[in-house]
């Protein structure tokens, strides 16, 4: 097994609590479009599949609908985009243990990656506006790469801008998106059980490790990474 010298991790459900932003866009765009806005509950289990899903989701109602028309979609798409962009990361809060957490990955001298499905128009913004993004070395997001996650192409992209190896990183997010895209790409994977992953429960996911807040994920690390400094030093 080897060291860690990366952390990869997902933006919304993980880093920050964006639900309220996104929530808002989404009944605005159903509200200009004359339908009647849905409750954020309902909005936060459409999160994690990327915007234009969220936009389809939100637009039907519901995780399973039929794809709208094209000419629906375009119309939808362009009216979340418009109201996403004047609230994003006006509400959206950082999660408890980010900052702490973030701190002791970058103490010990991991080189740190936003991995997301979530546009670069949309994610360098709030990154900024959040204050969180002068801890990464790297951003890789939904428009970044030819495929998005779980699909292991934006993981491999962040790990290649680090420097790193996948089996020198480790993947750090709260979907199944999150985990399938970290193993399949051959990094270690752990899940927060507080972020979305549509509603299901983190304990069915593929996944190393479950963390209850980024600075039991940079303990996890520490620990990992301990363990197989020892094992190197000869008895």
């Amino acid at each position: 097994m080897t060291a860690f010298r990366a952390a990869l991790l997902d933006l919304d459900g993980t880093l920050l609590d964006s639900i309220p932003d996104l929530a808002f866009a989404a009944n605005a765009m159903r509200v200009e479009l004359g339908m009647i806005a849905l409750r954020e509950d309902v909005v936060a289990t459409f999160v994690g599949k990327g915007v234009d899903n969220l936009v389809r989701r939100s637009l039907a109602g519901s995780l399973d609908a039929a794809d709208p028309t094209p000419e629906a979609f375009a119309r939808a798409r362009e009216a979340f985009y418009r109201h996403y962009h004047l609230v994003n990361g006006e509400r959206a809060q950082v999660y408890p243990g980010v900052l702490e957490g973030l701190k002791l990955m970058r103490d010990q001298g991991l080189k740190l990656a936003v991995v997301t499905n979530k546009p670069t128009e949309f994610t360098l913004p709030l990154l900024q506006r959040t204050g969180l993004a002068g801890f990464f070395d790297a951003v890789v997001c939904g428009d970044t790469c030819e495929r998005r996650k779980p699909d292991p192409d934006q993981v491999h992209h962040a790990c290649d801008l680090l420097g790193v190896t996948p089996a020198e990183a480790v993947t750090i997010g709260d979907s199944i998106n999150d985990a399938q895209a970290g193993r399949s790409a051959g990094t270690q994977v752990l899940v927060v059980p507080y972020g979305y992953n549509e509603g299901r429960d983190v304990r069915e996911l593929d996944v190393d490790g479950i963390v209850d807040t980024l600075v039991n994920a940079a303990q996890w690390v520490a620990l990992w990474n301990q363990n197989q400094n020892a094992a190197k030093i000869p008895a």
